[in-house]
């Protein structure tokens, strides 16, 4: 399967937390989650590298955290204290490395009382 897989989205309260999972196979430089929003272009949440290396985009920085399990060649994406602003499609992105890029087809994400 070339196109890493999302799942996990759903509907959560604000102050609340929601882990999202992406199945992805092959030889893997990068796995990163971005979002999007019918307001917003499509925006980095957050990536990690093939040596365990992560990275953050200021806005969910010390509220969300990328990891990854080699053996289901799987990669998670917590979330906690999600506000209302966090509401949009989540999707995930390989990268090889050749440098091709899949998408996931994404999955929804809403936070709301």
């Amino acid at each position: 399967q070339v196109q890493p897989v999302e799942s996990g989205g759903g509907m959560v309260q604000p102050g609340g937390s929601l882990r999202l999972s992406c199945a992805a196979s092959g030889i893997i430089s990068s796995m990163g989650w971005y979002r999007q929003s019918p307001e917003k272009q499509r925006e980095w949440v957050a990536t990690i590298t093939s040596g365990g290396s992560t990275y953050y985009a200021d806005s969910v920085k010390d509220r969300f955290t990328i990891s990854r399990d080699n053996a289901k060649n799987t990669v998670y994406l917590q979330m906690n204290s999600l506000k209302p602003e966090d509401t949009a499609v989540y999707y995930c992105k390989k990268r090889t490395y050749a440098d091709m890029e899949y998408w996931g087809k994404g999955t929804l994400v809403t936070v709301s009382s």
